[in-house]
């Protein structure tokens, strides 16, 4: 009886896992660190997560009930001390009573567990500061946050990702302006206006980000800041946005486009004059915000749920876009080797979360995100051609990425590898069995050598082959 209860418990080990998911909502949070004149953003980090129950001959499930995931900060354990925004707390957000040490708005401290919400995890609010305990010298803007998962109280899986912070945002780090005081002395007539103690922006100026309906006549915070400063050079410079938002030091925009597309605030954002514009118009700064589905930019394929930000959009399978994708502004790969932890560890290489088998216990043969079948493959119509064809691969040369288009004339068994230059087998992208149509498969090229590789495609009665160049 022990010998077969113990290859039981052997068995259901191997057909039951746990895959879990965690990140950041906005991919940077930033904070003042002296409150005791201004108070632009207080400590407020947002961590969310869902957790998958991986079972063998079953479909992934996202789980919630019946389960606890908790959240710490390794190395980051109090803020009091790091910033004196629990000396002015209570007077600028008008609470009954102080917070209580180390506790943020929102009854949050540094550790804890997560919040159910819908098919997801979150803890809202946590009050960390960019400064680890070791050090309270230099700010440290992208370290890990820990979660752990349990059931009945014993650990099912864990996970490690990003909890952005900065406190380079202020109105005097690029030297724009002399003192805090200074800009207050500006304000002399504001009814009401705390000018020689602490004074909170968003009480005239509105924040949807901090849910305050400010002034009519003061406008939106965001509004006042883009407008007034719409003339700083270059209107289309990276630069001019990293003079308030974090920073020059922090450079928060470091995901896949600005490291790979080389793109700015702008190509998104528009100018600041631009920005000002829109919200005269009538767009809500932080509710209405640029959109994946634009057809200026992924088109409908990849667009966000109907009347949601991309933040709070989900997709295949329940998932919210950024557990596979990353958040926004720090979409996979990143610039910063912590950002790409959780994906090395569950699929062994950077980039978006699209190894089908991290939460699927056999390969999947139904359509999955955007229509892709299975890992890197997109179908991109019905219309059946006349012939087989592998086309040019693109961009030629390419880093890392590179896209393969090919045409099924009937349904076959298709395989897409490719070879390095020596004839050797590098990767399968594509083995399974496909319906007429035409395709494109994605390959990834950031963990092998630059040089000429060969793909090939081969059905059951057709075999041709390209030549493309990974250049690094």
């Amino acid at each position: 009886m022990i010998i077969l209860m113990i290859v039981f418990i052997n068995v259901n080990v191997l057909a039951q896992q746990y895959v879990l998911l965690g990140w950041n909502d906005l991919g940077m949070h930033c904070s003042n660190k002296d409150f005791s004149k201004i108070a632009i953003l207080p400590p407020y980090n947002n961590v969310y997560a869902q957790l998958i129950l991986k079972q063998t001959g079953h479909l992934p499930q996202i789980v919630t009930t019946g389960y606890t995931i908790e959240y710490s900060i390794p190395g980051n354990t109090y803020s009091v001390g790091k910033t004196n925004f629990w000396t002015y707390a209570q007077a600028l957000f008008g609470l009954p009573n102080p917070l209580p040490p180390n506790i943020g708005l929102t009854g949050k401290g540094l550790t804890g567990n997560m919040d159910i919400s819908g098919n997801n995890f979150k803890a809202v609010g946590i009050p960390n500061t960019p400064f680890i305990d070791s050090d309270l010298i230099n700010e440290r803007p992208f370290q890990l946050f820990h979660l752990i998962a349990k059931s009945g109280g014993n650990t099912v899986a864990f996970t490690d990702n990003v909890i952005p912070v900065s406190n380079e945002v202020n109105c005097l780090q690029s030297g724009c302006h002399s003192s805090e005081q200074n800009i207050k002395n500006e304000h002399p007539d504001v009814p009401g206006f705390k000018l020689n103690s602490a004074e909170l922006c968003a009480r005239c100026h509105a924040s949807n980000a901090l849910g305050t309906q400010g002034d009519s006549v003061a406008k939106s915070f965001s509004f006042r800041m883009h407008e007034h400063h719409h003339d700083i050079q270059p209107v289309n410079g990276i630069e001019t946005c990293y003079k308030c938002h974090p920073g020059t030091n922090t450079q928060c925009f470091r995901d896949v486009m600005r490291m790979q597309g080389n793109m700015v605030c702008q190509n998104c954002h528009g100018t600041m004059q631009t920005i000002a514009n829109s919200i005269e118009n009538g767009r809500r700064p932080w509710l209405d915000e640029p959109r994946c589905g634009a057809t200026t930019c992924h088109g409908s394929t990849y667009s966000e749920e109907p009347g949601k930000l991309y933040r709070e959009s989900r997709g295949h399978g329940g998932l919210l876009c950024s557990s596979c994708h990353g958040s926004p502004h720090a979409v996979y790969p990143s610039r910063e080797a912590n950002d790409n932890a959780q994906s090395i560890r569950l699929q062994g290489h950077t980039g978006v979360i699209n190894d089908c088998m991290v939460c699927h216990s056999s390969p999947p043969t139904g359509a999955g995100p955007h229509g892709i079948l299975y890992i890197g493959i997109i179908k991109l119509g019905n219309e059946v051609p006349e012939e087989f064809k592998l086309h040019q691969n693109y961009p030629n040369p390419f880093n890392p990425i590179t896209k393969i288009k090919f045409d099924v004339a009937k349904s076959s068994n298709v395989k897409l590898v490719v070879f390095d230059f020596l004839g050797r087998e590098v990767e399968v992208i594509v083995n399974n069995d496909l319906s007429p149509g035409m395709y494109e498969a994605e390959w990834n090229g950031a963990g092998f050598a630059s040089g000429v590789y060969i793909y090939k495609l081969i059905s059951d009665d057709y075999t041709r082959s390209g030549k493309m160049i990974l250049v690094k």
